[in-house]
């Protein structure tokens, strides 16, 4: 047996490698590509990506796997070597269904896909990107058909980034998360609303970036084992758990997207350098789930960034970065000011209160998308018509609108948004269990120190890679199941607080 397991991590090894390199492509095309190399790009991730899929898939994995089952059922369940077993098991079979054709195909469209859309949005251009979005929805239907008695036609695309979730229970969630939310943001944006006119002056990238390097190094992310650039849509890669990138893009008159993306994507950035070193270069070398993941940027990026502890230590560092624009205004100004809630047009953007309706309009909308009752064609309108009555305010462009998100211009339609607000959900019971097991953790904040807070997502999280479910992982880590309420309680404690309601 362990000549066996030593053979499949050798071709683990392989198809890792591969998928690595068609990564690494990616992140070139969203960072430093000439547009014009979008064609030859496609077909050289569609061929790495093939390749991924074949080693992946080749018969001699599933003869291994067969060999090694009986054996792995001996050992404990959270073992490396049984969990190795069990996940490797799940992709292998998931991939198995695939045809390597059929992958070749999507990652070559994805690519294209995603050249056209970086140049309709700032162009406010949705025609020239509609046929490229009308064949990711050929695709992504396609793609759900080779996974037959699925309940729904999302649910293989869910599946793929959230195991075992289902639409109908998303519908289920989402509908007891909407009723909760719009209500509130009702009563919080009845109030008047905190003045952010000073976050509207000049504030120069390259000091916004030397500030938010000192904040994410002090969180905890590794410069040495990995590194920070710009894109057109923040994100996070990773090429090994030693090569960890992630971007973000710079607004000289409004700080705020640049600050909170990057405590957002060194969220994910530190997980993926958390993962033990024992699972490099296998299955397990990656998040539990998108859920997950987005727990830990949305925890980075709002329980700690957007927190009175957090700019109580860093605020004064900040206004010293910028005394001309920030030296005239207190604290307790820039921190309501960071937390303004309102009905905002763009996702990336939107506060905490607000955040979870524009993921719920995305949903909703992509299930319409596969169930066939809206077209590609209509869709601006139904995302105005969507902006309208889920926030109450309408996109004046397609820019702002149904372009702004890369998502489906560079994935499939189905199966990642749902991760987002699950993100705040899960985020909400870590955080309260960190707080439970270390109730200093806010005032050492107040002192710009978060390693305790860092070590104890790295030992309950981050070092476990994707050994468990989702379930599995919020079971050990909090003794619960996924609720929506400690999440609601946060938000009504806090901007109950703030905006006196």
């Amino acid at each position: 047996m362990e000549d066996k397991l030593d053979e499949l991590k050798a071709r683990l090894v392989e198809y890792k490698n591969l998928e690595s390199a068609a990564w690494v492509l990616s992140w070139d095309q969203q960072t430093y590509m000439p547009a014009g190399g979008a064609e030859a790009r496609g077909r050289q991730v569609a061929t790495l990506e093939r390749l991924a899929h074949e080693t992946l898939t080749d018969p001699a994995i599933g003869t291994l796997l067969d060999d090694l089952h009986p054996w792995a059922e001996t050992l404990p369940y959270d073992s490396d070597d049984a969990s190795l077993v069990r996940v490797t098991r799940r992709e292998y079979e998931r991939q198995a269904r695939l045809p390597s054709e059929f992958v070749a195909r999507l990652a070559a469209h994805q690519a294209r896909s995603y050249a056209a859309w970086a140049e309709a949005r700032p162009q406010n251009d949705f025609a020239r990107v509609r046929p490229f979005l009308e064949r990711t929805l050929d695709l992504s239907r396609e793609l759900s058909e080779y996974y037959p008695g699925y309940e729904h036609i999302a649910d293989p695309l869910i599946d793929r980034n959230d195991f075992g979730v289902k639409a109908s229970t998303l519908r289920q969630l989402f509908a007891q998360l909407r009723n909760q939310l719009a209500p509130l943001v009702e009563a919080i944006t009845a109030q008047p609303a905190p003045d952010d006119h000073f976050l509207r002056r000049s504030f120069p990238s390259e000091k916004q970036q030397a500030f938010f390097l000192d904040v994410v190094q002090a969180f905890g992310f590794d410069l040495n084992r990995g590194r920070q650039d710009v894109s057109p849509h923040p994100f996070t890669t990773n090429f090994s758990i030693d090569d960890v990138r992630f971007t973000v893009r710079f607004q000289e008159h409004d700080p705020k997207d640049a600050l909170f993306s990057a405590f957002h994507e060194a969220g994910h950035a530190m997980y993926e350098q958390g993962i033990a070193q024992a699972l490099e270069a296998t299955t397990l070398a990656m998040g539990t789930s998108a859920g997950v993941h987005e727990s830990q940027s949305r925890l980075w990026e709002n329980r700690v960034g957007r927190s009175r502890p957090f700019w109580t230590h860093y605020y004064p560092k900040l206004q010293a970065l910028f005394p001309a624009q920030l030296g005239d205004v207190a604290l307790e100004s820039f921190y309501r000011a960071v937390n303004k809630v309102e009905r905002s047009l763009i996702r990336t953007d939107a506060d905490e209160v607000t955040y979870g309706l524009h993921i719920i309009l995305r949903f909703d909308l992509e299930l319409r998308l596969l169930e066939g009752s809206l077209t590609v064609r209509d869709l601006p309108e139904a995302w105005r018509e969507g902006m309208r009555a889920t926030l109450g305010i309408v996109p004046p462009d397609d820019r702002d609108g149904v372009l702004q998100d890369v998502h489906w211009y560079a994935g499939c339609i189905g199966g990642h948004f749902q991760g987002y607000a699950l993100g705040n959900l899960l985020g909400a019971q870590f955080y309260a269990a960190a707080l439970q097991a270390h109730p200093e953790i806010p005032a050492e904040m107040e002192q710009g120190h978060f390693g305790t807070l860092h070590g104890w997502l790295k030992e309950q999280i981050y070092q476990h890679g994707s050994k468990y479910t989702t379930a599995e992982l919020l079971e050990r880590v909090t003794g619960s199941q996924l609720l929506v309420e400690p999440y609601i309680d946060y938000i009504k404690a806090k901007y109950g607080e703030i905006y006196q309601i």
